[in-house]
Parts: C-alpha cells; structure tokens; sequence
C-alpha cells in the first residue's frame, strides 16, 4: 500500500471543528430566517439522528416561484434489536400527528423513521422522543449505528441472552458527547477533557457509518452478512457457547465506479459470549485508526479488508484484544425472511409477525393500520419488535389480552393484510422519492406497482406460495440490502432500474447484474419467463435464486461490459457457504 499522506475529505474538518457534535446547530435551530440548518450542522446533524432532506415533488413548483425548497427533517428512532413497548409507540404514532406527515416508517436496521417534520419541531421532536425513554443519538453518521438482532421472542432460549448482549455493544459503543442533551434536552454544559468526551471515537469519530449485527441460526433475518461486524450466535446443546465474527459487509456503491462494490462479510473468527463487547470495540477501533479518511466513499471498513486483506484485519483486532480469537465454528443458515402469523411460547405468550408494505405504518383506504395499531397498543401489556424486513411482530401478548387484541386485528384488517403471495411477503423497498435526496427513480412508490404485476405472474405460474426475495431501491447505495435479494431492483434514473438475479435466499450470496436500464414498467414482463421456467423445471426445493444461477440467466458479462469481480460469485459456479477464515 501506498505511504502516501493524503488530504483528509471535507468531513473530516467538519467533525475536527465541532467541538464533539455541538457545531452551530443550536443557533442555526433559531433563525427562522430559513427552513435549513448550514452545510456544516448538517453533516452533524445525523449524528444526533436527523438528515436534512426536501420534499422533491414540490422542488419545480417552488423553484418557479423563487421559494427555498420545502426543507423538511427525517428523524430516526434508534431501538435496539427493534423493540419498543406499548407507550412507547403511541408517543411515536402521536408525534407523527404532531409534528410529521402523518405516518411512520419501520426502517431496514430495525428503526423507526419519521419524516416531515419541518425545523421549528425538530427540538420538540426530539425532546417528546426522549421523554418516553427512547432517543435519536448515532441513529445516523460517522459511528456504529443501531445495533441490529434477532426480533423473535419464541426463537430460541438463547435469544434473551442474544439481545442483552446486542443492547450491551450498544450501549457501549453509544458516543458520550454531552452535545446531544445540550442541544435537544437543555441541559447543562459539563466541562470535561477530550479523553472522557470521547473515549472511544475521538473528536473525529469513525471514517464512516459502521453497522453491526446478531443472527441466531438457521435464521438470517438481519441479513448479517450486510454489516461491517456481524455475530453469529453458536448454540450447543441447547447453550449459547458464543459467536462467530464477521467483517467486512456493506452494500452501497456508485454506479459507473468500479472501485466501489457492494461485499458480504467473511466469517474469521470466534468468541466467548463475555468476549463480544471488547471484540466489538476492537474491531471498530481498528476501522477507526486504519479506515480511509481522504475519500468518503472508500472510508467504509469493507474497503478496509479489501485493500489489506481479511488476515491482516483479523491480526489487528487480536493485536488490540491483546488476545486471539478462537476458530470459528460450524453455522447453517437457511432463510432472511419473517415467520408470519401467529406462534405460542411454551409459557402460554403469543406472538403475531404482519406484513407491513413498505415498512410504511398508514392508514389508506380499506385499511386502516395505523389506528389498528394504536388501538392494539392502548391495551397491549407486551411490546412491538421491528423486524430487519420492515415488518412488526406485536411480541408477548398475555393470555388475557390474546382475544381483545386478535378482535382489534380482526376489526381492522390485520389478520387478513398478511395472506398474500410469497413474492410479496419477501419484498423489501427504501423510501427514495420525494424525500431521500439521493434517489435517482422512485422505490417505495414503485414496489406496490410491480408487485400488483408479479402476483399475477406467480398465480399463473403456481408460485402463489413460495417465498422469493424481491428488493428495491431508488439509488446504487442499498439501503434495503438489494444485493443479497433473489431479485432486486437498484434505480438509475427516473422509471429506470438495474435488474440483479441470484442472490442467496438465506441472505448469505449476492446476486449478479442481469439487465441494465430497464423501464420500470417492462421489469414484471422480463421476470415472467423466467418464473414461469422456475415454476416448471425447478429441483426440489430449490430456491429462485439457486435457479436462475444453476440454469445459466445470469452471465459473466451484460451487454459487453464486465461486471465488477467482487459483486458476488460471476460464474455461477457450486454455491458454497460464506467463507471461514480460522483465527
């Protein structure tokens, strides 16, 4: 590698001089003069949770009237494994009336998005957020995001212990800046050194976001692989013995540069259960010292492993350990998806995971979901868990309450919104258009349209039951983990789509690109041979994906142009489980 000293990126002077995340965003919440915060506060402003953003279906007709845009804010909820309690989701369904637009979004990462919220709510936003114990802080930015787990209460044993686990690398990697409570909460000022502001990140904080993830087998429904770390939880004899670690995983790209790719993580090492929260700093500590400061979309810790291979990482984090990993061990992994409908744990608690289109919680004509679900929440004395598909499970419904709640879910359509087909069930759609301002065509505005089109095909194709993953997304940089989907869509342009086949049902291979720039409206029409082939000359059990590679439609190149070496397995050649890199 190069020994050359590079600039560090604009971001980087950003954070030097924010003095821990305060910038000026406390002033610039006051000038009312605009409805924006300056460049500056807003690259800080996502460590604290909240993105800047504008409505874009207005940009036309407010640019001809010579008004700023309709600057608005998205704030994310960060939750932990996604679980919230019943209070809790009423103070969100409520702010959402307050000071959103109305509804909210269940998030990819097992977050909750609010949007719509215009700068003079923001403070009160926040403040209401924090009030019912919940809080925005490393939702967004330069830091270990929301920490991802398994959702599922009747799993596992070990899943009690699995998510307290998740909780504590939260709660341990969470920034200790004061700026957060000054700025939103009011409070007072504590002089303190560097050292104790930010022990662990610096007054830098981390070259980018870095995201973490747990996983219980056979179930991938986080899609581990995604994450810069990743644990997989080792379960013998009915104990949790420990974790795999995995590193190196992130999907965003940049379309036309092929030095950017999306990457699954590479299994390479083991640790004890008591071992993970030293592992994680570790592990983000030596992406903090050796991740590329100089050029932003090269800062993520796959690059890292990339440039320097996964061994040399895997030293490095022994080497800040001051102890070696173990050799990882033995997993299986078998699907991504959600278990729908309803489960009983053996204690008599019963558990119902729904289908929610697009993560978006609504209320549209013929379905009233959102004040379903306020009405379930004023009387639940369990709690709701997000789960990594943008889908709900209201979790730990008493035996007394079972029969109140199931007529509530009766009364307004729950039970019957998740009888649909298995294509539908699998599909997964970031918001994109009008409020992401890095969309390049529509996505969750655009998945209902595609799939009205694709259940006609797989009620033809007698596929009404079998579970395929489908994916969308309104630009290259993956926020609904598009590569990893059986079929994904990844936008170029307005109406226009990258089409990807092949990735592993379980979330544990990337597809490969299939057809570029394709008209949104002819991508059912290109899918519907090609299912109807499946439907026919499938093995058993073989999935789509394993499909589409096994029979060939997914080729070394597309329409001349390489495909980039390191986005999947090109070839198609035997599927074979991530790699296992021994410690």
């Amino acid at each position: 590698m190069s020994n050359e000293v590079k600039k560090p990126s604009a971001n980087e002077g950003i954070k030097t001089r924010s003095r821990f995340l305060r910038g000026t965003i406390a002033e610039g919440l006051q000038d009312t003069s605009t409805g924006a915060l300056c460049h500056d506060d807003q690259v800080l402003l996502k460590f604290h949770g909240s993105y800047q953003q504008d409505d874009r279906d207005l940009r036309a007709a407010r640019r001809k009237f010579k008004l700023e845009p309709a600057y608005i804010f998205m704030v994310r909820i960060r939750l932990t494994g996604g679980i919230l309690n019943s209070s809790q989701w009423l103070t969100v369904d409520r702010i959402a009336t307050d000071y959103g637009n109305g509804d909210f979004k269940l998030s990819t990462r097992q977050a909750i998005q609010l949007h719509g919220i215009i700068k003079n709510n923001l403070k009160s936003t926040m403040r209401d957020i924090n009030l019912a114990a919940m809080n925005t802080l490393a939702a967004c930015g330069d830091v270990n995001r929301n920490v991802m787990c398994n959702p599922n209460p009747f799993q596992s044993a070990a899943h009690e212990e699995v998510i307290n686990t998740a909780n504590a690398v939260m709660r341990h990697l969470a920034p200790r800046t004061g700026a957060y409570h000054e700025i939103w909460l009011d409070q007072e000022k504590i002089i303190s050194s560097e050292e104790t502001e930010e022990p662990i990140y610096g007054k830098t904080y981390l070259p980018r976001k870095f995201k973490i993830g747990f996983a219980i087998p056979p179930h991938n429904d986080i899609d581990l692989f995604a994450n810069d770390l990743g644990f997989i939880a080792i379960v013998e004899d009915g104990k949790l013995v420990g974790y795999n670690v995995a590193a190196g995983g992130g999907m965003g790209m940049t379309h036309g540069d092929e030095e950017t790719f999306p990457h699954i993580a590479t299994v390479f090492g083991f640790c004890t259960p008591d071992q993970v929260v030293d592992v994680a700093e570790k592990a983000l500590m030596v992406q903090r010292d050796f991740g590329d400061r100089s050029l932003r979309k090269h800062a993520r810790l796959k690059y890292t492993i990339a440039d320097r291979s996964i061994e040399w990482f895997r030293d490095e984090v022994n080497n800040y350990l001051g102890y070696k990993l173990e050799p990882a061990r033995p997993y299986h992994f078998e699907t991504n998806g959600d278990q729908y409908g309803w489960v009983v744990s053996e204690n008599g608690y019963s558990h119902f995971t729904m289908y929610v289109a697009g993560g978006r919680v609504i209320d549209k004509p013929g379905f009233a979901l959102r004040t379903g679900l306020r009405e379930i929440a004023k009387i639940h004395d369990g709690d709701f868990r997000l789960t990594g598909n943008q889908n709900l499970i209201i979790a730990n419904i008493s035996p007394e309450k079972k029969a109140a709640i199931t007529a509530l879910m009766e009364e307004y359509g729950i039970l019957r919104n998740h009888d649909k087909t298995g294509i539908e069930l699998g599909s997964v759609a970031c918001v994109a258009l009008p409020t992401c301002g890095l969309a390049l065509a529509e996505s969750e505005r655009y998945m209902p349209v595609l799939l009205e089109q694709l259940n006609d095909v797989v009620e033809r194709a007698g596929l009404r039951h079998d579970s395929i993953t489908i994916r969308s997304t309104g630009c290259p940089n993956g926020c609904a983990r598009p590569y990893l989907s059986e079929i994904a869509m990844v936008g170029r342009g307005p109406n226009r789509y990258n089409l990807y086949l092949g990735g592993g049902h379980a979330g544990d291979r990337m597809n490969k690109l299939f057809r570029q720039d394709v008209q949104g409206e002819e991508i059912a029409g290109v899918l519907e041979p090609i299912l109807f082939h499946y439907a026919r000359e499938r093995e058993e059990g073989e999935k789509f994906g394993d499909f589409v590679i096994r029979t060939g439609y997914v080729a070394k190149t597309i329409q001349g142009t390489d495909f980039h070496k390191n986005v999947g397995n090109v070839t198609g050649d035997k599927l074979e489980e991530p790699e296992l890199v021994n410690a």
